[in-house]
C-alpha cells in the first residue's frame, strides 16, 4: 500500500461532517473521473486508564484497530449505503490524523475534510486537524460543512415562495 494516494482523499472520522465530505468527493470524483480514498487515523490509546489499571481492562491495540476500521466501515456504509463503487479506497492508518492525512494526500489532487456548519460560541468551525492540514497540505484542501438540518433551503431572489424553478 502506498503512502500517498491519487485521486481525492477524505479524512474520515466518523462525524456527520467526514460523512458530508465523504459524499461530496465521491460526487467531485465521478465527474473528474478519479477516485476517492477515504482515510481514517488512530493512534493507540492509553489515555482514561489509570497506571495502576490491569492490563486486561484496556483494549489491546488490535482490538483498537478493528475498532478504527469499524468507524470507517459504517461512515463509508452511511455516506452510500449498501453499494460501494469499486472507485472508493477504504484505508484505515495508524498515526496522529494530521499528519496521516497529509501523508496520503500527497500527489493527490486534493484533501476534502468535514467541518461544523458554523463556528458556535466563538469556537472556529475547522478542528485542530484541519487547521493543521490546511497549514500545512501541499495540495488544496476542501472543507465540507456538516449538514444544518435547521437551516432553511434557499430560494431565488425576488421569486414568491410557491414559485420553483428549475435552476439549481
Amino acid at each position: 500500500m502506498t503512502e500517498h494516494a491519487d485521486g481525492i482523499v477524505v479524512g474520515v472520522d466518523g462525524s456527520e461532517a467526514s460523512v458530508a465530505a465523504l459524499r461530496w468527493a465521491a460526487e467531485q470524483a465521478r465527474a473528474l473521473g478519479t477516485p476517492v480514498v477515504a482515510v481514517h487515523a488512530w493512534e493507540p490509546c492509553t489515555a482514561g486508564f489509570a497506571p495502576y489499571a490491569p492490563t486486561s481492562a484496556r483494549p489491546t491495540v488490535a482490538e483498537q484497530r478493528e475498532r478504527a476500521a469499524e468507524v470507517l466501515a459504517s461512515a463509508v456504509r452511511h455516506a452510500f449505503g449498501p453499494r460501494i463503487g469499486p472507485d472508493l479506497r477504504a484505508v484505515v492508518a495508524q498515526g496522529p490524523p494530521s499528519r496521516v492525512l497529509l501523508r496520503y494526500a500527497r500527489g493527490a489532487l486534493l484533501l476534502a475534510l468535514g467541518r461544523r456548519a458554523h463556528g458556535q460560541w466563538e469556537l472556529p468551525a475547522v478542528g485542530t486537524v484541519g487547521r493543521e492540514c490546511l497549514r500545512h497540505a501541499t495540495v488544496p484542501v476542501v472543507t465540507v460543512p456538516a449538514p444544518d438540518r435547521q437551516a432553511a433551503r434557499l430560494r431565488s431572489v425576488g421569486t414568491p415562495p410557491d414559485v420553483r424553478t428549475g435552476a439549481a
